[in-house]
């Protein structure tokens, strides 16, 4: 749809809910201090308004504050209303808001892991807030949450209504949260980042189903998010946050044709964009890495006795070089197999077939073999609040391989290090909780870098950052393979971001390789529908864009898990001329 067309949806009606003049404030020692100052905004019956900004923008503190979730006495409401209806819902008492909160008004958290009871089902989760709700029975309330979960094309659903949080995906937790917020069908939905850690289908999808839901009931959305694409392709009006105040606000079209305000300038030109990066040469060199017929699977117990019932096919008979300086891309969705060929190229997890580095096989390695290992290979992961322990300072943190290790200078190294990746020395006495996102990353990326190894594994390492930030990091990462000649493995779901940072590229799907080339083939001419699809799922910033129709493949994604002795259909790759290689079929 363009923004032509969408514009018109929405823009003469109601007002659904009204925001006027709200203010948000923290008390500290010293009083009163605002988060977010003076906003005001309307959004209509099926209008989608964007909130748009940085990291600490106020985007987040709006939304909680809408919905009546700021946690008191420390943070609330200082100032102005929220009205939903006739209804101002800063007056109302928690007790008022809990009947209106998912019933008439629902919200899309970001981190779905968070916002899910760790100890209950699934499926017990989805029907409780069915009947806090609704006076259905147990068995009907049973049957909704089912459908919930086929509306958001959740695979094998009735095996995930059995299941715990812990037992799904990222992925998976996002959807189970939208069927939350979808199964009551609010008059109003707050999208906080919903499609951040996303695939770009199932981002995709999940955009088409926000996009249904308006259809069919009229559902005003707000949308909160950092991702200029998806707010080009969804929004019908934008606000541009920044510190705690609204700094732009237009429709669609004008914020991205003529945006006003430098910062939203700034914020629009960093946005990664598919085919905006000239066309590079991969290195020539000897691989750093080497997989040859790689495969990890793992064992489902069942039974009185306990036997091996079925197997995870986890990575199947996966094979790719990576040479030396160069960035070799893994792409695909969650539970590809990814993150499970990061693992096991490090020695985390045990696999069959071979995987050298420096010609050394992984396979088998301990004691001093294993740590050496450590120094040649690195990773950078998703979260770097995970990945840093909160009781060191970052200065030890950054020092703590070069400590593990024997390396004299350690404190010096680290100081040099915290400089390479924008950092002073003066902020080694601080703690990771100290930092921001993008901050924390750079310091991980520091740690990595520390024992100077040849390869880095970028485990969706930018994906979780905000786009400014996230190209500060991508600028970084490219000038350190510069100048330390390292090489990179650059595992993303995002295909703009691996556009613009990758040499070569492998495509995988359900474990396996269908397509693998340089950036220039596999973007520039995919050959495999599924990488034709993922190309085709990509947001595109720019609202005047009329999406073509998705390649789709048809009924749900496959099950790793088969029966013993069963395994996936093996692909072959074929050579389709200059080193790009092309599988015949999905493995299913």
């Amino acid at each position: 749809m363009t923004a032509s067309a969408r514009s018109m949806t929405g823009a003469d009606t109601a007002p659904v809910l009204s925001v006027e003049n709200l203010t948000v404030s923290v008390r500290t020692e010293d009083g009163l201090q605002p988060l977010v100052s003076g906003l005001t905004f309307v959004v209509g019956k099926g209008e989608t308004l964007a909130i748009a900004g940085e990291s600490g923008s106020g985007k987040s503190i709006t939304s909680l504050a809408i919905m009546g979730l700021l946690p008191p006495p420390a943070v609330g409401v200082t100032g102005g209303s929220v009205r939903l209806g006739g209804t101002d819902l800063t007056t109302l008492s928690e007790a008022a808001m809990r009947r209106i909160r998912g019933d008439r008004i629902a919200m899309i958290f970001q981190e779905p892991m968070t916002s899910l009871n760790p100890v209950l089902t699934i499926g017990m989760q989805l029907a409780e807030a069915i009947r806090a709700h609704e006076p259905v029975s147990r068995g009907e309330a049973h049957k909704r949450a089912l459908a919930a979960l086929r509306q958001v094309l959740l695979s094998e659903p009735e095996r995930r209504m059995i299941q715990y949080p812990h037992e799904l995906s990222g992925g998976m937790r996002q959807r189970v949260m939208i069927a939350m917020a979808l199964a009551l069908r609010p008059e109003v939905l707050i999208a906080d980042e919903p499609t951040t850690a996303l695939d770009v289908t199932v981002q995709r999808e999940v955009l088409d189903l926000l996009r249904d839901l308006q259809r069919d009931l009229g559902t005003a959305i707000i949308l909160i998010t950092h991702d200029m694409g998806v707010v080009a392709e969804m929004a019908d009006r934008v606000i541009v946050m920044r510190a705690g105040q609204m700094v732009e606000e237009g429709g669609v079209g004008d914020i991205f044709a003529r945006p006003q305000m430098p910062y939203t300038q700034a914020l629009l030109a960093a946005v990664p964009r598919m085919g905006s990066t000239a066309a590079r040469v991969a290195p020539k060199s000897d691989p750093i890495a080497r997989l040859s017929d790689v495969q990890v699977r793992y064992d489902i117990h069942g039974g009185i006795l306990g036997r091996v019932t079925a197997r995870v096919h986890a990575v199947e008979h996966v094979s790719f070089d990576i040479h030396k300086g160069e960035t070799f891309a893994l792409v695909g969705e969650s539970g590809c197999g990814k993150s499970t060929i990061a693992k096991a190229m490090v020695g985390l997890v045990p696999h069959e077939g071979r995987i050298e580095i420096a010609g050394q096989a992984v396979q088998g390695l301990a004691g001093a073999a294993q740590k050496a290992l450590t120094r040649r290979v690195q990773i950078v992961f998703q979260d770097p609040m995970a990945a840093l322990d909160p009781r060191m300072t970052v200065g030890n943190l950054v020092a703590e391989p070069l400590v593990i290790h024997g390396i004299g200078g350690a404190k010096e190294r680290a100081a040099d290090l915290m400089a390479r990746v924008g950092l002073t020395a003066e902020q080694m006495d601080r703690y990771p909780h100290e930092f921001s996102g993008g901050q924390r990353q750079r310091i991980c990326i520091a740690r990595a870098l520390a024992l100077q190894p040849e390869l880095i594994i970028a485990d969706e390492a930018v994906s979780a950052l905000d786009v400014s930030v996230q190209a500060q990091v991508l600028v970084l990462l490219k000038a350190l393979k510069e100048e330390f000649g390292v090489a990179i493995l650059f595992i993303s779901h995002d295909m703009a971001v691996v556009d613009s940072i990758s040499d070569r590229v492998g495509v995988m799907y359900l474990g396996q390789l269908v397509e693998r080339g340089t950036r220039a083939q596999v973007f520039g001419n995919p050959l495999h529908p599924y990488t034709q699809r993922l190309i085709a799922a990509v947001p595109v910033p720019d609202p005047a864009h009329v999406r073509p129709e998705a390649r789709r493949l048809g009924g749900e994604v496959p099950s790793p898990v088969h029966p013993v002795g069963q395994g996936p259909q093996r692909v072959v790759l074929r050579d389709a001329g200059d080193g790009h290689w092309v599988a015949n079929a999905l493995p299913g």
